[in-house]
């Protein structure tokens, strides 16, 4: 029996080759996947494959060029110091924002506001100003007359920035101490806007001379 089987292997050369084919390989891996070990492996099989998935889809990718779109700030920032309200519509801070804004959009720079919030009074606003100079501002506006206060106090301390202090129509809203040559004062009411934007593009402008 054991003669005739050989015979017959032996006598169809061309089923054993294609035995030593695609399906013999497949059943040496599903072989090899039976038991403990091959589990293990088989697991781990499944982890590089998902690993490699994620490489291809997020970081295989070619980078691209930068998106043109985006816009690209210089290295200054404006800082505005307003009430607890902020820049909400109506409030005297609003026309103030804008300003910054129109200066942002063709100097390029930076600009963001802080209000002061809790007791309106210069002791209460003077943690937020110092705030704005520790992130290096390089302008800082304020409304109101406590923040107009604490500008004036410490634009003396800080000679290389510069300050911006918004008074009202009536001009009580800031009291000039005429101190500090790195303060200037500009009145609200129309062409406040204006007003701001012009400070913050002759402040860019000094910087970048």
């Amino acid at each position: 029996m054991k003669t005739r089987r050989t015979w017959r292997r032996n006598a169809n050369p061309s089923a054993a080759g294609k035995g030593a084919g695609p399906g013999r390989l497949l059943a040496a891996v599903a072989g090899s996947l039976r038991g403990r070990t091959g589990w293990a492996v088989g697991s781990a099989a499944v982890v590089v494959l998902g690993l490699l998935g994620v490489w291809l889809f997020v970081g295989g990718q070619t980078p691209g060029p930068p998106d043109p779109r985006a816009r690209q700030y210089k290295d200054f920032d404006a800082c505005l110091l307003t009430g607890e309200k902020g820049i909400a519509a109506g409030t005297p801070a609003a026309p103030v924002w804008k300003g910054m804004q129109d200066a942002s959009l063709e100097t390029r720079a930076r600009v963001n506001y802080v209000p002061v919030m809790g007791e309106q009074s210069a002791q209460n606003a003077r943690p937020f100003l110092n705030s704005l100079i520790q992130r290096q501002c390089d302008v800082v506006l304020t409304v109101g007359a406590p923040q107009a206060e604490v500008a004036q106090a410490g634009a003396g301390e800080h000679p290389k920035v510069r300050f911006v202090v918004v008074e009202d129509e009536s001009g009580t809203g800031a009291k000039r101490d005429g101190k500090a040559e790195n303060v200037t004062f500009v009145k609200s009411g129309a062409g406040l806007s204006d007003s701001v934007a012009e400070a913050i593009r002759e402040a860019v402008e000094a910087t970048d001379a």
